[in-house]
């Protein structure tokens, strides 16, 4: 009877371990701070970035402004303080993971391999690869870059597809990681690197920030893989999840997330009034049409 007692609350506490375990902490601790934490990036134009007086903003950060009304509504903390942390490609997901930040509103593509250590919310943006080169450097593509340096951003996903793109393409490129968005220009614009390898919609931000746009030149290229972007949180958080995806859902069904997305891509935006021109793909379109976090790679 006593080694069935013992058994039985071996099996009991492991029960429970497991189920705290799986229990999502975020909106505990959301509640019991009275704040929640913010990851912003600092030069991920439009989805976050430093705009007039330094201040962040973004097309993510208008989504996560919403998430936030409804955690005031929903926790009962109309007084909910918000407080910004900024971020980088390669502190993101470790400050997701350490507890530092809630939620990252930033530029993060969803992939099987990070989902591994974060989750993500239903989708709010569709990319492809694509290579920004200086206008004067007479390269055309891809294939122009044979033996030369490039540059990515660490911690992004670039340096994985530049690495897979030089092998199958015999490319045999050198290649730099830049600290963050803002350097990976500086190396190209200098001549440290003849091209930057990234998310297409994010160096159309870059470029159009810069100082002299067409100075800049995007080379010819179409790899075909989409690469799904969403607001990025801690795994195995279901009741977070469930109120992210459910706010983002909403704002698709009522229209009000195409005004959002327009007003960052499709209209003149801080500091400098630049407008990207940048319409809803057919592949996000879709996803606005049927909210998913589905991801193929």
């Amino acid at each position: 009877m006593a080694r069935m007692f013992t058994l039985l609350s071996a099996t009991v506490i492991t029960v429970f371990t497991a189920s705290m375990a799986q229990a999502g902490p975020t909106l505990d601790n959301i509640k019991s701070k009275r704040a929640i934490t913010i990851g912003y990036r600092e030069a991920s134009i439009p989805f976050s970035y430093l705009g007039v007086d330094q201040k962040p903003v973004g097309f993510s950060l208008d989504l996560c402004a919403h998430v936030v009304d409804r955690l005031k509504a929903d926790l009962g903390t109309p007084d909910l303080q918000i407080k910004l942390t900024p971020v980088n490609s390669s502190n993101r997901i470790p400050l997701i993971q350490n507890g530092t930040i809630d939620i990252e509103c930033g530029g993060t593509a969803s992939s099987k391999q990070r989902l591994e250590q974060v989750s993500f919310s239903v989708s709010t943006f569709a990319s492809q690869t694509a290579w920004l080169a200086k206008a004067s450097s007479g390269l055309k593509a891809p294939n122009d870059l044979k033996g030369k340096t490039i540059v990515v951003t660490q911690g992004s996903d670039a340096l994985d597809i530049a690495k897979s793109i030089s092998q199958k393409e015999g490319l045999n490129l050198t290649i730099a990681q830049a600290k963050d968005h803002a350097e990976s220009l500086l190396l190209l614009t200098t001549g440290r690197a003849a091209a930057w390898v990234e998310a297409d919609i994010l160096l159309a931000g870059m470029k159009a920030e810069y100082s002299n746009p067409a100075d800049l030149a995007f080379l010819k290229a179409n790899y075909g893989t989409i690469y799904y972007y969403g607001l990025m949180f801690s795994k195995n958080d279901s009741d977070f999840k469930k109120i992210v995806d459910d706010v983002l859902s909403r704002l698709m069904a009522s229209g009000e997330f195409t005004k959002i997305y327009d007003k960052w891509f499709m209209a003149a935006i801080p500091p400098k009034n630049t407008n990207l021109d940048f319409p809803m793909t057919d592949a996000l379109r879709e996803r606005v049409a049927h909210p998913s976090d589905v991801v193929d790679y």
